[in-house]
């Protein structure tokens, strides 16, 4: 099988810390540009924009857009037109409504629009939904508290409308929980706290619930110091349930039941892979409802002002 060659569409942090070596670890996939105004990678052609590279850059046959999600939609766009296999960074969009003309301009086009949500691939994820589908689930509780300096650093996007602020990294939360409870969630109340100076959110704490009731209450804040806290805690009829470091480990009762290395970037890969041969497109939007709920639904608080 040919490889799938890759462009590199925004390259900062997360693709450096990331991408780019979930690519070389994948078999299918080779990376083949990079395209970005700020930064390049030795040894790969360089663009400045994605026009450039879709008009002067090597053959490619897919981008995976890292760009910030505020202009997303339009190099989407772009890309599926040109005839590209389009991969998006979390979140998406900077809307929920942004998202639908991409899958129909992708199935139109039998191109693959694959909506990463990378904390899905955390090696505990699929153990903890196996585990939870035969119980019975009473309450659930969310700690995703980080320190946005260490994660996000002069990165000014994330505090503008459609940054989305904590929600960057509580959708990773919010991703998680959608895939391993058994029942569709929603929101049923937020309170938001914005700085002075900001556009959106710092902390954020949401309650929510399923259909049959069960609350749900998630703590997000991106003012953490020393450790990161990345906790979600399930209280079920056959004891506590615990998925910790972001999705890494689970335990019940205390006794840990799965342990992994982080890989998720590279299932991201492997799952672009897969769905590319076929032109299938996987665009899950349930993580990005909850945070467009959340702001509908959102008490808005005012606190200190925050400087990077």
């Amino acid at each position: 099988m040919t490889a799938l060659r890759l462009a590199i569409v925004g390259f900062g942090k997360i693709a450096r810390d990331q991408h780019v070596g979930a690519i070389s670890a994948t078999p299918g996939v080779t990376l083949a540009a990079i395209a970005s105004r700020n930064a390049s990678l030795p040894g790969a052609p360089h663009f400045a924009t994605l026009e450039d590279l879709l008009r002067d850059g090597p053959p490619i046959d897919a981008v995976a857009l890292c760009t910030p999600p505020q202009v997303r939609r339009e190099q989407a766009a772009r890309a599926l037109a040109a005839g590209k296999h389009v991969m998006l960074e979390k979140p998406p969009g900077a809307s929920v409504s942004e998202l639908d003309p991409l899958i129909e301009s992708a199935t139109v086009g039998g191109r693959t629009l694959f909506a990463t949500w990378h904390s899905r691939f955390a090696p505990a994820v699929e153990p903890a939904r196996s585990w939870l589908a035969s119980r019975r689930i009473s309450s659930v509780q969310i700690i995703w508290k980080e320190d946005v300096r260490v994660w996000h650093p002069g990165q000014a996007w994330i505090w503008e409308p459609g940054g989305l602020g904590v929600f960057d990294p509580g959708i990773n939360a919010l991703s998680i929980l959608t895939r391993i409870l058994p029942d569709p969630v929603f929101v049923t109340a937020a309170e938001l706290y914005f700085p002075a100076n900001r556009q959106a959110p710092i902390a954020a704490n949401l309650a929510l619930s399923d259909a049959t009731g069960v609350p749900i209450a998630a703590e997000f804040d991106f003012r953490q110091t020393g450790p990161q806290s990345w906790d979600i805690v399930v209280e079920t009829d056959h004891g506590r349930m615990t998925l910790s470091g972001g999705g890494r480990r689970l335990a019940v009762d205390g006794k840990v039941l799965s342990d992994a290395p982080e890989a998720e970037y590279r299932g991201l890969y492997q799952r672009f892979v897969e769905i590319t041969a076929t032109g299938e497109s996987d665009v899950d939007l349930a993580p990005l409802r909850l945070v467009a709920d959340a702001f509908m639904l959102g008490r808005r608080h005012i606190v200190e002002a925050f400087e990077d």
